[in-house]
Parts: structure tokens; sequence; C-alpha cells
């Protein structure tokens, strides 16, 4: 399968992410554990304009990140992946398996319980992390399993973004709500006239952002539909979406996305951060990521090929779909930032974030072993081709 060029620059931004991510965490732990911790954190709970710098960046740089995943998941519907249903339905399966497995795992651990309303926390896979751990694998990797994995990680952000506007919207205050639907429609209506021009779309969607923040629910979905209300043309490279995906991507890449680790994963590791990992939540938390994931990828996965919905990708078999389950249990950015939504007592955050980056430690690391020891190494690819 060829690639296409702008898979290849989102494959590689996503991949760089990936390792910046990892540097992110590790220094912000470190930081926020040493004789610098209390001027480490103040850092993040600085308020300008009567809001924290880590809510600016929550609310506002991560719909800048939503904006992105909108952009690329448009692509994928237009040309890409998700563009005819014999292809689509494989990737939207095994998606589907990778959200409803791991939050009925959470439920089993957490049913009745006040924590229950983290059941989304697990449901989520961090697509800068999972590429960038696949990247290691250099050329063994086949160019339809990385097309594979990307289309099911930006398929799982779609997932979160709905189970974040369903389940995680708080007290509703409707005429901002309405305001931020008719601005969405306003926009819709341009792009039906063919307004291309991309400057008007942007300042409608800040506005469109200001007023959902005010409506009670999230911000960041303002993020998603500002991208479908801008035009797309799968012929045109100069089309405003393609042009905004392209600019966007090194951004979100080296800014928004390490801000977010930085400002989120600076997290006090306490006495007791052991026995918080046999809490319920924490149990459901890794369990639903490391178990979870993976089951409900190649159950979906494996009824869609059965039932004759879909077929395997070209040079894909079912110990890589193992592999990229075991990925798919990386969680980090989608799962803290539920988190964030679906608790509000610090010390269950907390608990919560250590947790998630146990679990997508070892998803990881699980995912990589498995795939080095069933993926064909690169000098026999190469010499299988050259016979062929």
């Amino acid at each position: 399968m060829k690639l296409t060029k702008i898979f290849i620059e989102f494959y590689n931004n996503e991949k760089a992410s990936g390792f910046i991510l990892i540097l992110c965490t590790v220094v912000s732990m470190i930081l926020a554990n040493s004789p610098a911790q209390d001027q480490y954190i103040a850092i993040w709970h600085f308020t300008i304009a009567g809001s924290s710098v880590v809510h600016w960046i929550n609310d506002g740089l991560m719909a800048i990140f939503f904006l992105l995943i909108g952009l690329e998941l448009e692509r994928e519907i237009y040309r890409g992946e998700l563009s005819n249903f014999r292809t689509a339905s494989f990737p939207v399966m095994a998606a589907i398996g990778g959200m409803i497995v791991p939050a009925a795992v959470y439920w089993i651990f957490n049913f009745g319980s006040a924590t229950q309303s983290g059941a989304g926390i697990p449901m989520a896979t961090d697509i800068a992390f999972a590429l960038g751990i696949l990247s290691l694998l250099g050329k063994r990797v086949p160019p339809s399993l990385k097309i594979f994995l990307a289309a099911l990680a930006v398929i799982d952000d779609l997932g979160a973004i709905i189970v974040i506007a369903i389940f995680y919207t708080g007290q509703i205050i409707w005429m901002n709500l309405a305001a931020a639907l008719s601005i969405f429609l306003l926009l819709l209506l341009m792009n039906r006239m063919h307004f291309r021009t991309l400057l008007p779309y942007l300042a409608g969607g800040i506005i469109m952002w200001y007023f959902m923040l005010h409506s009670g629910v999230h911000a960041t979905i303002s993020g998603v539909l500002l991208a479908f209300a801008i035009p797309f043309n799968s012929e045109d490279k100069k089309s405003p979406s393609y042009s905004l995906q392209h600019f966007l991507h090194k951004p979100v890449a080296f800014l928004v996305l390490p801000l977010f680790a930085l400002a989120n994963t600076s997290v006090v590791i306490g006495s007791n951060w052991l026995e918080g990992l046999l809490h319920a939540n924490s149990l459901g938390i890794m369990a639903g990521l490391i178990f979870g994931k993976p089951v409900g990828i190649v159950l979906f996965s494996f009824i869609a090929v059965y039932s004759g919905l879909s077929i395997l990708p070209g040079k894909v078999n079912w110990k890589h779909l193992i592999g990229i389950g075991l990925l798919g249990g990386i969680g980090f950015t989608m799962s803290i930032f539920i988190t964030l939504l679906a608790f509000e007592q610090e010390e269950l955050i907390t608990i919560s974030k250590i947790a998630i980056l146990l679990a997508s430690l070892t998803s990881g690391a699980l995912g990589y072993f498995w795939l080095r020891m069933t993926l064909p190494h690169a000098s026999h690819e190469i010499n299988h081709e050259s016979k062929s």
C-alpha cells in the first residue's frame, strides 16, 4: 500500500511528538518531586486573566489539538482509510471494541461506587505515543499496519470526543450553547456558499469557543465543530482544511501537547501511592488499558472479518493486531484529559494519573516487544520482495 505524502508527514510528526511527550513527562515528574516542587507547580497555577495557566492549556490550547483531530478525521472520511465502507469498517469496528471493552472492565471494578464516572478514562488511545513506539520498529512495520493504527487512533479520539460531549458535560447554560451552535451553523452556511477564505472561519471558531466555554459543554468540542465547518476539497491541496491541517501539525506536536504533558504530569508522588494503586479506580484504569484495550480491539476485529463485514489489510495478520491492541492501551493525553473532567478531588486525580502513566508504559513496552517478535526482519522483507 502506497503512503500518501500527507500521511507520511502526519506519521513523522506524531512519531517525533511521542518522543517529546515522553521527555516532557519525565522532566515534569522529576521537577514535581524535587526540591523545586513548590515553585514548579506554582507555574501552572499562576493566574492570567482570571484563569490558571493549566486551565488555559486544557480549555484553550487543547481546543487547537481537537481542531487538528477533526481535520484529520475529515481527511480520512473524504480521501483516506474511512473513504469507503469496506476499508473503513475494519478500523471502526476495532476502535469500537477498543472503547467498549475497557469501559466495561472499568465498570466491573467501580460500578455503583463514587468513581464509576471514570469509565471513559481507559477508552482513549494516545496517537502520538502509539505511533512513536511503532516507529521504533522501523521498516519492519508494513505501511498498512501504520495506516490501520493511525485510523484506529483517530476514530478512538472521535469516540472520546463523543463521550466527553455526552457524559462529561456539566450544567448547561442554554443561551451560550445556542449562541455557539448558531455560529457553527453560520460557518456551515459559509462552507455551502463556497466561501474559502480561512480567516473568517478562524475568527468564528474563536467566538464559538468562547460561548462553548461558558455553556457547560467542554470548550474543546468547538475545535471539532470548527474542523467540519472548514471547506475540504480532496482534489485541491490549497483547500482551507488541507492548508490549516498542514500548518497545525508542528505547533500541536511541538507546543500544545508538550505543554499539556508538562502541566498535567506534575504529579507529586506521595508515600501512599502504592496503596492508591490498589483502589478500585486505579485497578479499573490499569486493567482497562492493559487488558481491555487489546481484547476489545482484537475481538471486534475478529467479528468484523469473520462476519464478512471487513477484510484484513494487506500484510497484516492476527499476531500484528495483538501488538496494535497492546499499543492501543497507551492512554496518556486523552485519558488524563478525561480524568480531569471525571473527578474533582485532587488526590483521586493524582492517583488516576499515576495509574494511567504506569498502564501506558506497560502497554507500550508489551506492544513493542510483541511486535518485535512477530514482525519480519527488514532484510527478510527486502529479500522476499526482490525474489517476487
